[in-house]
């Protein structure tokens, strides 16, 4: 029960980080969940398609730029487009941000290779990144949040640090798998006899 009240309080105290006014950000007072506002100049040729799945389920990427705030290289999530807008850059009108910072996710051993060559990424791997772009970014990335309007596109995404709750879908998963095999093992002895 203490680790769970643990929890719900580094969730509360993350969405409150999210959720406060935007600090200004020079790239050095980096912190997890932290809302900042920036200024900075974004590589669109250096245009990186990380593939992604939007909140219905449709295939498409997240456009992923290397930004430069005060001579330090970063990487800006500036949303989700689909899979047939894929070659276009969709400039800023802007060089002021608001955004959230997230560390990057873990490698994951289950996910395909990146094809560098047509541009088709799965993860963000430092290597390929520096190979990609010939620089060195922080584990950090900058997910945009100074959304025009909900159909824009990019679709930016909603950072929260809200955890999924599936205990009733593997408690009933559990259970069935427990009467599948019990049943089973009646039938065999059943039949032995």
């Amino acid at each position: 029960m203490i680790r769970l009240d643990w929890k719900l309080t580094l969730i509360k105290q993350i969405n409150q980080s999210i959720n406060s006014e935007p600090s200004d950000f020079d790239g050095t007072n980096i912190i997890n969940f932290k809302n900042i506002k920036f200024d900075g100049k974004v590589d669109y040729e250096k245009q990186i398609y990380l593939y992604s799945l939007n909140i219905k389920g449709a295939p498409g990427f997240d456009l992923i730029n290397p930004i430069e705030i005060n001579n330090k290289s970063f990487l800006i999530n500036r949303g989700w487009v689909p899979k047939d807008q894929k070659g276009n850059k969709f400039p800023s009108k802007t060089n002021s941000f608001s955004a959230i910072l997230k560390e990057k996710s873990k490698f994951n051993y289950f996910k395909p290779d990146n094809d560098l060559v047509n541009n088709y990424w799965f993860t963000l791997k430092d290597e390929d990144l520096n190979n990609f772009t010939g620089k060195k970014f922080s584990k950090y990335i900058i997910y945009l949040n100074n959304r025009v309007n909900e159909q824009s596109i990019p679709l930016q995404k909603n950072i929260t640090a809200n955890i999924s709750n599936n205990h009733l879908k593997y408690a009933l998963t559990w259970f069935s798998l427990a009467i599948s095999i019990f049943l089973i093992y009646l039938y065999f002895r059943k039949k032995n006899y």
